[in-house]
């Protein structure tokens, strides 16, 4: 087993491509091609967790939150950081994170809280836009249901639930091909070509827009193929930040937090005032989440669940809604069983072994 590989089962289920732009997931320390004797899985990636990865035998650490966040200009053991990058390169252990990626896929982190609280009928709090583009292709119509299928089985045509979508007319193509040229069809430095053509146009995610390229050129029997790549505005339902969903039986506001503070092991939570209505829409966001308050409030949420909310933020219920704040740590800690799932389905007789440690660096004193 090669770090690649390990790399490799997360990204399918949470490309990097989708991490934020003041993010810094992927591989951190270590080598693509290094072997991977254990995987130790952990929410932050500090120096006792490196003591953990050593005496449990894992030279590889899968994180959520990255180690480093920005570069290092040196390295002299004067944080915890640059002593954690020096350690692990003396031991040989590579260190990978997926953070924000991972936060924004429609299975990620927010989709665990809601199955923590029993959440139905969930979707995206703030569908993401820019992340899907509409590819229009032109191929020959004998070609066409070849260079279709390439298409399909690169990632291209689905839309939420559906698959292999597509839109198909049929037409009439013109070219007149170079002395130079190898055409498919006509005669290098010929007449002008009238072809009986189809333009197929489909969706293609961000994150497959290389391999389905590499797909069309592949399969098409064009010398120069004639193809159109255009991002679309529309917003993607499957990626996004937060997730919103109901219970499945209307709960009082007391019961309600008693309940959440049970289900996420929280042993505090901050919340506004509350309203004297029973919750039945619930908002939620890993980690700090307060850049949603207007989305879980236009979406009619009854409560919005996240971390790190300050002071002068809880002003801004302004009375629409309920904040419940259970900390940054204790809304991201189940991450690792995310981790944990994605790499036992894929390596089920390797060693993926879950941190026994906390990492939470704020304690509570009630």
């Amino acid at each position: 087993m090669l770090v690649k590989d390990i790399i490799a089962a997360i990204e399918v289920y949470a490309p990097l491509v989708y991490q934020e732009s003041y993010d810094n997931c992927g591989l951190q320390v270590g080598n693509l091609d290094d072997e991977v004797k254990g995987v130790l899985i952990s929410l932050d990636v500090t120096e006792a967790i490196l003591d953990e990865a050593i005496e449990r035998g894992c030279n590889m650490i899968v994180s959520h939150h990255p180690l480093i966040f920005s570069g290092l200009k040196k390295i002299s053991g004067r944080n915890y950081v640059e002593r954690v990058v020096q350690r692990a390169i003396k031991n040989d252990i590579s260190i990978y994170a997926a953070h924000t990626n991972l936060d924004n896929m429609y299975h990620g982190v927010n989709a665990r809280i809601a199955q923590k609280l029993g959440l139905v009928n969930t979707s995206i709090l703030a569908p993401k836009s820019t992340t899907i583009s509409k590819l229009y292709a032109y191929a020959p119509a004998h070609s066409a249901d070849a260079v279709r299928d390439a298409l399909f089985v690169a990632g291209a045509g689905k839309i939420g639930l559906y698959s292999e979508a597509s839109f198909n007319t049929k037409g009439i193509g013109t070219f007149r091909a170079d002395a130079t040229a190898n055409p498919t069809i006509g005669t290098a430095g010929g007449e002008r070509e009238w072809v009986d053509e189809v333009k197929i146009e489909v969706i293609v995610e961000k994150h497959n827009e290389r391999s389905v390229l590499q797909a069309l050129f592949a399969s098409h029997p064009y010398e120069e193929v004639a193809y159109e790549l255009i991002p679309l505005s529309n917003t993607n339902q499957q990626i996004g930040a937060g997730m919103i969903g109901t219970l499945v039986s209307p709960m009082e506001e007391v019961d309600f937090l008693a309940f959440l503070k049970q289900q996420m092991k929280t042993d505090c939570i901050r919340h506004t005032a509350l309203k004297g209505k029973k919750i039945t829409s619930v908002a939620v966001c890993g980690g700090s989440g307060s850049f949603l308050l207007g989305n879980a409030i236009q979406a009619n949420a009854d409560i919005f669940i996240t971390g790190d909310f300050k002071y002068h933020q809880f002003f801004d219920a302004e009375g629409k809604i309920v904040i419940a704040d259970i900390g940054h740590y204790e809304s991201e800690q189940f991450t690792s069983e995310i981790f944990e799932t994605i790499l036992n389905e894929k390596f089920p007789n390797f060693a993926i072994l879950l941190s026994n440690l906390s990492t939470n660096p704020v304690k509570y004193f009630c």
